[in-house]
């Protein structure tokens, strides 16, 4: 286990989803051992906008790791290790609703889990329980959201076990709940990152519209890479206004929803 930091050495992270595989010019690495083994890559730190940010390519430096098997805890703790308190998290979805199109960018306010095999917690034992009503951070949505006028606001996504693709029976299931984004990664991802009392949006890149929202072959990885790739600058640059943007998260209920709890696992870094 690395030595917990005096002062932090990044304060923000952007967490890479597929395709986004690099973010900051001329970054140090940071190699993390955690208690829960070896995260996806050896973090990134750079400084974006005059603020020091931390990337880690989620699927790993060569897209190792497919959806079920990330080690989502050892992401997250590594981290904020480093001392990071928000977390941007881009990631690729599919649309389900006609509220959505390919090519949009969706700042959703809502998730569903429908994973089976993640380990999503570090409680291990004891009495620690998550409130997780509105399971993405406000404040890092906002900003997200005023930081380029195309970005859209608010949205359900629901996550998938993967690494398939859903049946189209699936699918018109999702849509007819009324969810409009489906997704591979970010469960358990949102929660843990909660659990080490960060904040945290997903920023959803519509890759494609899912197998029961519309006729067709359905959706395939080809698709989904080739939409991810043609968006990728357009990604950089909202991430980059973004983080000139955030608020300080000192306050935030993200952080204080643990003021009063005798948590059962550790937080490391600067902030406990």
């Amino acid at each position: 286990m690395t030595a917990t930091p005096a002062a932090a050495v990044a304060e923000i992270a952007v967490i890479g989803g597929t395709g986004f595989y690099s973010f900051l010019d001329d970054p140090e690495t940071h190699p993390i051992v955690t208690p829960y083994g070896d995260p996806s890559a050896p973090v990134s730190v750079g400084t974006v906008a005059g603020r020091r940010v931390a990337f880690l390519p989620r699927h790993g430096a060569h897209h190792d790791f497919p959806p079920h098997a990330i080690n989502y805890r050892a992401n997250l703790w590594a981290l904020r290790s480093l001392g990071v308190r928000q977390v941007l998290a881009p990631c690729a979805v599919g649309g389900l609703s006609s509220r959505v199109a390919p090519g949009d960018v969706v700042v959703p306010d809502q998730l569903v889990d429908r994973t089976h095999r993640r380990i999503g917690s570090f409680v291990e034992s004891g009495a620690v329980h998550l409130p997780f009503a509105d399971p993405y951070c406000s404040r890092v949505a906002d900003a997200v959201v005023a930081a380029r006028s195309d970005v859209r606001s608010g949205g359900t996504m629901v996550v998938i076990e993967g690494p398939r693709f859903s049946t189209r029976a699936e699918s018109r299931h999702y849509a007819d709940q009324g969810w409009d984004l489906i997704n591979m990664t970010g469960a358990p991802e949102a929660q843990l990152a909660r659990e080490m009392r960060q904040c945290y949006a997903a920023i959803a890149l519509v890759t494609d519209m899912d197998a029961g929202a519309e006729s067709g072959a359905g959706v395939g990885q080809a698709e989904v890479f080739a939409r991810f790739k043609q968006n990728l600058d357009r990604l950089t640059a909202l991430l980059t206004d973004t983080v000139a943007a955030l608020p300080d998260p000192d306050g935030c209920s993200c952080s204080s929803w643990a003021d009063e709890i005798e948590l059962t696992y550790e937080i490391p870094g600067a902030w406990t």
